[in-house]
């Protein structure tokens, strides 16, 4: 018989390890009712044309696509801002602004699968559409730190910059747009030189090529200092004196909110999706080479969907890469708190009453599992053990006489005779 195996990029989650991502989405949830965002469910397949419309080469390359029964082309969903755009364009297109919408769910890349990549992951997503102010950008990463702190993460920092700094210079020389998307892709791969290259063959000024050499080597801790020497180095440039200045906005609207947030910018920061028009940040654990999150401002994507003008800013959080950078921190550690009980009818006779137990300590709000396998008392107490029970609830004939049952406390190797009504008392006030 053969050997079934996930599917490569794909895994399966045990139970340590899906709660861990329940316990990292319920905090995710926390923070948006925090925060006043409303969560929404979007669906996994989308059309094509939407996912594709403003993703980016990469994004498009890397997607699973097909063919449904109808003959359209469609896709699983590589991340959330198309759905929620489409949302905001149709569906809710005449509430009041801003919107603040929240998700959370798997979504698919068809990348290769490494430490923390996977080609069917988990995220969770903040989108604040309708304000174009510094203060709305703000609350975004004012938030994505809020969970990370939720979430029990110690150490992580933040890279910041601004797609306007770079676009401005290149817009204004006239630069192809596809080519300046290209720029931005390799820009996002850190790969520097080739982007430079790929600028002096389209015919790009060499005082532009210049500009963009010692931004990319402009980065520091000291934010409004270096948003200042961006703003003095793009003079002339119009549109990037404008970007400059709206990421200082940013910044100091951060620190003056009084969280404290290690921030670094970076003036030649770009992302790979070409939505982005505005501020764009990614926020990352120290030894984990890949983003925790990331996201920015994109102002003409509700627009391009059919919706009115709409400016918007958003992130998404790697639920799974938050898991990994938890482990490596080991801020959740393995716990050997005992929890559940486990109810032992001592013969087959005794099963419905034990089933009644059971049921009882559940509707009272106590975890339960009634032993099912018709096991002699002594293993079933071993199996009880070896599942990290807290307790042991003998269901025996001679207790049952007199309305009770033996309660076993499992890491004191104690028990008790417990009458059956005060059971789920009893377990409450010795857990």
């Amino acid at each position: 018989m053969s050997e079934f195996r996930p599917v490569r990029g794909m895994r399966d989650l045990l139970p340590k390890e899906a709660q861990m991502l329940r316990s990292v989405e319920e905090k995710a949830r926390t923070v948006a009712e925090l925060y006043g965002y409303k969560e929404i469910v979007t669906p996994v397949v989308e059309s094509y044309d939407l996912l594709s419309a403003k993703a980016g080469e990469e994004v498009k390359s890397r997607m699973f696509l097909f063919k449904d029964l109808g003959g359209r082309d469609v896709a699983l969903r590589p991340e959330f801002t198309a759905s929620v755009a489409r949302l905001v364009a149709t569906t809710l297109r005449n509430e009041p602004k801003p919107l603040r919408l929240f998700c959370v769910g798997s979504v698919y890349r068809y990348d290769e699968p490494q430490r923390g990549r996977y080609r069917e992951f988990w995220q969770s997503n903040y989108e604040l559409m309708g304000s174009n102010r510094p203060e709305a950008d703000a609350e975004i990463l004012v938030l994505t730190n809020c969970l990370l702190q939720q979430t029990g993460l110690t150490k992580y920092a933040f890279k910041v910059g601004h797609i306007g700094v770079l676009k401005g210079l290149l817009s204004q020389e006239k630069v192809d747009g596809k080519v300046q998307n290209a720029v931005m892709q390799l820009m996002d791969k850190k790969q520097y030189n080739d982007a430079i290259a790929l600028l002096e063959e389209s015919g790009t000024p060499q005082q532009c090529i210049s500009i963009i050499r010692r931004l990319v080597e402009l980065k520091g801790a000291n934010t409004l200092e270096i948003v200042d020497s961006i703003e003095n180095l793009v003079d002339g440039y119009e549109q990037s004196v404008e970007a400059a200045r709206n990421l200082g906005e940013i910044l100091a609207l951060v620190s003056r909110s009084g969280c404290k947030i290690d921030i670094t910018v970076e003036a030649g920061f770009a992302r790979g999706l070409e939505y982005y028009t505005g501020m764009i940040f990614e926020t990352y654990a120290p030894d984990l080479d890949i983003a925790l999150g990331g996201g920015g401002r994109y102002n003409r994507l509700i627009q391009l969907f059919g919706g009115e003008p709409a400016p918007a800013v958003g992130v998404a959080h790697g639920i799974d890469r938050i898991m990994l950078g938890l482990q490596m921190q080991k801020t959740q550690e393995e716990s050997n708190e005992r929890k559940a009980v486990t109810v032992v009818p001592i013969k087959d006779e005794l099963v419905s009453e034990a089933f009644r137990i059971a049921q009882s300590l559940r509707q009272a709000g106590i975890s339960a599992e009634l032993e099912v396998m018709g096991r002699k008392i002594v293993k079933a107490l071993e199996v009880a053990d070896k599942k990290n029970a807290a307790f042991v609830v003998i269901v025996g004939e001679k207790e049952l006489k007199e309305n009770s049952t033996i309660v076993r406390d499992l890491a004191k190797r104690e028990q008790q005779i417990v009458s059956i009504e005060k059971i789920g008392e009893y377990l409450k006030n010795h857990s």
